[in-house]
């Protein structure tokens, strides 16, 4: 739809009877991070799925929808940074997860990940990547995991290899992953994915030295110097279900990424 969400005129519920009681207060806060943009049929579906689905785990969580509003490429991982820091204070562990990824086997469970980072769609159960170190989709990672990695790299603007990038410095840091056991569903039916792939293309170019650059671990960028801007901060609710919706302007050294903004192809004349 190519529209901002924060403009929706919706104000949020002053209760909601999906939310977990007052008993469970000492249990481990959850945020669950969304990097958004461009993906307001997908939230409209995301937001009740993942109300209903983490009610029946009494799970404590609120939804941040980090939401990219510039005109750079999209950088998924900066805007987990940012998803981040702005709710570290609050959340003792985030949910990184992509908005077209639903979780419904109900054994997928989003348990605090005390002994390690817990890839919640793992290769052997997620719709389309299968190999042994894939960590992308759904990952919980406690505070103190993600704060020991440094975050996730600022450099990978567009589509891909970010997750890659990360799984290399949980590795390098000693921190195991774990998935889920005991799932008797597959690649099929443990997820609802719902991205149309002619409707929303990737963007998938590689310009300048971006390939070269982004193949390797980054030692240098993380949580400590991604570049931003928050523009506002909005309490919206989708089917009288809250989320904060947090319009992000993402700020690129094109001396250092210059692939955040890819030249546009020649375009070719028509000789006719």
């Amino acid at each position: 739809m190519g529209c901002f969400i924060a403009t929706l005129p919706i104000p949020p519920p002053e209760s909601q009877n999906l939310r977990i009681s007052a008993k469970t207060l000492d249990k481990k806060k959850l945020a669950i991070i969304v990097p958004f943009r461009d993906r307001f049929e997908e939230l409209l579906e995301f937001v009740p799925h993942m109300y209903k689905f983490l009610k029946k785990q009494n799970i404590i969580f609120d939804i941040f929808v980090i939401q990219q509003k510039d005109s750079n490429r999209f950088n998924r991982a900066s805007l987990i940074n940012v998803g981040y820091i702005f709710t570290n204070k609050n959340y003792d562990y985030i949910a990184m997860h992509d908005v077209d990824l639903l979780p419904i086997n109900d054994n997928l469970k989003y348990d605090y990940p005390g002994l390690g980072p817990l890839h919640i769609s793992s290769p052997e159960t997620h719709p389309k990547y299968h190999y042994a170190t894939f960590i992308g989709g759904i990952l919980l990672v406690s505070r103190d995991q993600f704060e020991l990695v440094k975050g996730m790299s600022n450099n990978y603007w567009g589509w891909g290899l970010e997750d890659d990038e990360f799984y290399v410095r949980l590795k390098d840091a000693g921190l195991k992953v774990f998935r889920p056991k005991n799932i008797t569903t597959g690649t099929e039916n443990t997820f609802k994915h719902i991205h149309d792939k002619t409707y929303r293309k990737r963007d998938m170019r590689k310009c300048f030295n971006q390939r070269e650059v982004t193949r390797h671990r980054d030692r240098v960028t993380g949580i400590h110097d991604v570049a931003y801007t928050i523009h506002s901060t909005h309490s919206v609710a989708i089917d009288d279900l809250p989320i904060t919706v947090v319009n992000v302007e993402l700020l690129c050294n094109k001396s250092v990424t210059p692939w955040c903004k890819c030249p546009e192809p020649a375009k070719v004349k028509n000789t006719k």
